[in-house]
């Protein structure tokens, strides 16, 4: 089974059959196969990078800086944009595929590496530093807009 991603950013993800079923006190057919995780959820981050390497499969790009100044861009930008227009901030970018690599690398880092960028989002484009769990949703929405519009 694969982790989907639904259109508030929340994921549905795999649970390994009878991994803590004693420990819940579940038998069977009782046993919970998916989990709904919300962004900011801990292993939210986690299952994100995993649903995102189901998208992209094989296909590697090369992460650059231009390609990450691009990705602080685009995450400032969808914060600030009362309309939330993901697709309009990544059809500006001039190499998406580069700063969805940036992105990917962020989530790979897990939960410091996306505090950190969202303190580097903040001191290259100015205000204040957006909550980790939002740069996660919007990194999220940001990839699958990118997968989209291959």
């Amino acid at each position: 089974m694969e982790i989907i991603r639904d259109n508030d950013g929340n994921l549905i993800v795999p649970i390994i059959p009878g991994r803590h079923d004693e420990e819940l006190g579940l038998v069977g057919e009782d046993s919970p196969t998916t989990r709904l995780l919300h962004p900011g959820a801990g292993g939210y981050i986690e299952a994100l990078a995993e649903w995102d390497l189901q998208q992209v499969g094989s296909h590697a790009a090369t992460s650059t800086a231009s390609g990450r100044d691009e990705a602080m861009a685009v995450v400032h930008a969808v914060a600030e944009d009362p309309e939330h227009d993901v697709a309009k901030a990544v059809e500006s970018l001039d190499d998406p595929e580069s700063s969805a690599e940036a992105l990917r690398h962020v989530l790979v880092g897990g939960a410091p590496a996306v505090k950190g960028f969202a303190a580097e989002v903040a001191d290259a484009e100015g205000g204040e530093t957006i909550a980790t769990h939002t740069v996660t949703k919007i990194i999220g929405e940001v990839l699958a807009e990118v997968d989209a519009q291959r």
